[in-house]
């Protein structure tokens, strides 16, 4: 459990600060078809700073400037990587009818 809570927890970061996204904006259905508009793929992070600070106030935009660039997303995909085998390592053990993997 506790791999998991630490693949989740690099996951939230790696999407939310390096993951752009297209929200629709605009939808219509004429007849069968549906027509959708988007806006510019943004990242999460990247919408949240956006916001006025009415919203959000400007020390917590602060810290999450902070937070983005103290990151690194090539390291961050690498740990996913490394957690991932990790963890799919371990549930390979837990299956013994399962054929151990050819060594290169």
């Amino acid at each position: 459990m506790a791999w998991l809570n630490e693949i989740y927890a690099t996951l939230r970061l790696y999407t939310n600060f390096f993951q752009p996204l297209q929200k629709t904006v605009f939808k219509e259905r004429r007849g069968a078809r549906v027509y959708r508009r988007y806006d510019t793929a943004r990242t999460p992070y990247e919408r949240v700073v956006a916001l006025p600070d009415t919203v959000i106030s400007a020390d917590q935009k602060a810290t999450l400037r902070q937070q983005y660039e103290a990151l690194n997303p090539a390291a961050l995909r690498r740990d996913l990587t490394r957690l991932q085998d990790r963890l799919g390592d371990t549930a390979h053990l837990d299956d013994p009818d399962r054929e151990a993997a050819p060594t290169p």
